[in-house]
């Protein structure tokens, strides 16, 4: 290392200026002019010139060291790592297969008290059925041996020893079909799966219902009916703005799956998106004044005029912009609009026998097979929705102060009259299938079973409230009203 690269003479020289090593011939050839020189001998001796290379070199190396020992267990910690991912997998597999084991063990326990029960309580009254069918069977024999051979004298005293028999028999009979039951069991799986260990009453991931029900009940089965408590969430007030030609009427609410809110302005012919804070996003000016609407699919909408006998289909982005999509007519003045299944809407009319229609998302119009009241309803004065789960029509008299509730697969109406129910506006499904009433002289919502019993009932507010939505989720509703001069549109959280 002590010779000279360029000339292989020994490095003799130090030029301090420019901190280099140089041999005699460099020190000529290169340096003549340099002043800064030292003998490389003379330096030598003075300094410890490797000590501080030591140092350095020593302090790189442990640092490195470090470095790579910390490599290596960040490389070891990595797949420690990874193997626990799947351990806990595996963890929670198995506390999963242990909650459906507690499940079934549980099921198991509850179904076999219940269909014990059941069966003891069905058999005491087949048992005592069977036992009417023996002394019908022998009576009807006397009296039949009577009627085809005996003389009148005998008729008449077997007809007196009989009735009273008979007549017990009757009531007796009559008593047992009165008090007829369905037995039936289900079970529904909650929306979330908590994991063991928890409490069995908060590990089982449903609710088991057993039940025992009367035959009129059969044509459908739900769980009782929960009581649903608001909270208003935000209200804003409808004002006349600067492109309104009159004060804000809103004729339909409906959400879209995203939480978006839309309205159809009757008396300014718009439909308007509101975000979840009822902040205005989005504005589509129509040609006509709007009666209904309802959301389709994510981005469409469906709206009603009774006036023009059409269906409008509107496309609405995520980013709040409206375009029309299509049109198709309809022969009736419809009013409220909600979806019956994927392909067909339900439709209520005005000005018209057949109050509630179907229609087709092509077109295609019908009537469902439903003995209606036979009344024409003038626009305002009636609204429909349609309980998908039960096949049922939800059908409001407005002046009568009634709702009417039909059952379309028995051709059966349950009729509901209240105090609390006065003049019914609008009405929507709301959780669990409820009806939920904008009752307009009473300010209020009133919940009503599908069976025809008011469950609860939520003052407004507001005056005169006239729609009512429900979002998909069944979480949120939506209300406004139609008292001039203080208009407001309201969002409550359902519970």
């Amino acid at each position: 290392m002590d010779i000279c690269e360029k000339h292989g003479k020994i490095l003799e020289f130090f030029f301090q200026d420019e901190i280099q090593l140089c041999c005699s011939t460099c020190a000529i050839v290169n340096h003549r002019s340099c002043h800064s020189v030292e003998e490389v001998s003379e330096i030598g001796k003075l300094r410890r010139a490797c000590s501080f290379l030591k140092r350095k070199l020593e302090e790189v190396q442990s640092k490195a060291e470090k470095v790579v020992n910390n490599i290596e267990l960040s490389k070891e910690q990595l797949s420690l790592d990874i193997k626990a991912i799947f351990a806990e997998i595996k963890r929670m597999r198995d506390n999963v297969n242990k909650m459906f084991d507690d499940l079934e063990v549980y099921i198991t326990r509850e179904t076999d008290v219940f269909q014990a029960k059941v069966i003891n309580k069905l058999t005491q009254k087949q048992s005592r059925c069977e036992k009417h069918i023996a002394v019908a069977t022998k009576s009807l024999e006397v009296v039949d041996a009577a009627l085809l051979n005996g003389t009148p004298s005998q008729k008449f005293i077997v007809a007196q020893k009989m009735k009273k028999q008979v007549n017990e028999l009757h009531r007796n009979f009559d008593n047992d079909c009165q008090n007829l039951e369905t037995a039936t069991v289900s079970f529904k799986f909650n929306e979330t799966i908590k994991l063991p260990p928890l409490p069995i009453s908060i590990n089982i991931p449903g609710k088991l219902t057993l039940n025992c029900i009367s035959p009129e009940a059969n044509k459908y089965i739900a769980p009782v009916d929960p009581i649903v408590k608001s909270t208003k969430i935000i209200s804003i007030d409808l004002k006349q703005t600067g492109d309104d030609a009159k004060e804000p009427l809103y004729s339909g609410l409906d959400f879209l799956p995203d939480g978006r809110l839309v309205a159809v302005d009757n008396k300014n012919m718009k439909c308007l998106i509101y975000n979840e804070k009822l902040q205005e996003v989005g504005s589509f000016q129509l040609s006509y004044m709007p009666r209904g609407v309802v959301a389709v699919s994510e981005e469409e909408v469906a709206i009603t005029s009774g006036s023009v006998y059409k269906i409008d289909f509107l496309y609405v982005s995520k980013s709040n912009d409206i375009t029309l999509n299509r049109t198709f007519k309809v022969s009736t003045k419809n009013d409220s609009i909600c979806l019956k299944d994927e392909r067909h809407f339900v439709v209520g009319t005005y000005d018209d026998t057949r109050h509630v229609r179907i229609v087709s998302l092509s077109g295609e119009e019908k009537d469902f097979s439903i003995n209606f009241p036979n009344k024409k309803y003038p626009g305002a004065t009636s609204a429909s929705t349609y309980i998908r789960n039960s096949d049922k029509v939800v059908l409001t008299d407005r002046y009568e102060h009634t709702v009417y509730i039909f059952d379309i697969k028995s051709n059966t109406r349950v009729v509901v009259k209240d105090d609390q129910i006065k003049e019914p506006r609008s009405v929507a499904v709301g959780p669990a299938d409820c009806i939920l009433v904008c009752s307009k002289e009473t300010n209020s919502i009133v919940q009503i079973s599908q069976t025809g019993q008011i469950l609860s009932s939520y003052k407004l507010d507001i005056e005169y409230p006239c729609r009512v939505c429900v979002s998909k989720e069944k979480s949120i509703v939506a209300v406004t009203n139609t008292y001039a001069g203080n208009k407001k549109l309201q969002l409550f959280k359902l519970t």
